[in-house]
């Protein structure tokens, strides 16, 4: 009688251990579709804005996406596009804070930033440097950044934001714009394989990849051979 009664204590026990095992599982998690956050519990995040310390900027930021096992599943969140105005907003807002910097207007189109600003600054170069690092800090890798301290620039691209990727001719237009920028100081080279801009040398899609430096080293090389 004693030992099946022990059983039974054993085998309730574990029961109960399992049961608070999943009710913590199930209370540190919510689910929703296939994205799986952590709960609103004050101690761990919460979607209210209840800080985890005095200042809710130190808070860490956390989601977890699982593929699902079912074709075309609706429930499934897309992943979200880039927000280009909010970048070009996050971009000028950095770099108005840099040393010596006035004035930064940033257009941001589905491949390139041109960043346009006004410095005192006795070293262009450093500058130039220091403007390109912020706009990489805040675009996906794929983006090409191009900046100019020629002030000018600020109403010119400032006149290209009413387009957007599907206006007539705005390749040729955007082209021709950074034609200009490239006058003015880059920076250095990111690494050994892109150079100032963020331009990849010898990339898989390099022979069909129109980059503003393949343009730049075309016509270099075609000034040497009539030279």
């Amino acid at each position: 009688m004693k030992t099946k009664l022990t059983a039974c204590v054993v085998g309730l026990s574990l029961l109960t251990a399992c049961q608070y095992g999943a009710d913590e599982d199930s209370s540190l998690f919510h689910q929703s579709g296939n994205t799986l956050n952590v709960s609103d519990r004050p101690e761990l995040y919460n979607e209210e804005g209840m800080p985890n310390a005095n200042d809710s900027s130190a808070n860490f930021g956390y989601v977890r996406h699982q593929k699902s096992g079912i074709p075309n599943d609706v429930t499934y969140t897309e992943t979200p596009g880039l927000d280009r105005e909010a970048t070009a907003n996050a971009i000028s807002s950095l770099a108005v804070q840099l040393p010596n910097i006035q004035d930064v207007a940033t257009l941001v189109t589905d491949e390139e930033v041109l960043v346009a600003y006004r410095t005192d600054s006795d070293n262009r170069f450093e500058t130039a440097d220091q403007v390109k690092k912020t706009a990489l800090s805040a675009i996906p890798r794929y983006y090409h950044v191009y900046v100019s301290d020629n002030p000018n620039m600020i109403q010119q691209i400032e006149a290209y934001s009413p387009l957007d990727s599907t206006s007539r001719d705005i390749d040729e237009i955007l082209t021709k714009t950074i034609n200009k920028m490239l006058e003015s100081p880059q920076g250095r080279a990111l690494n050994k394989g892109e150079n100032a801009n963020g331009e990849g040398y010898g990339e898989i899609n390099e022979d069909v990849d129109d980059d503003m430096k393949d343009q730049y080293e075309k016509s270099r090389y075609k000034k040497e051979q009539m030279e």
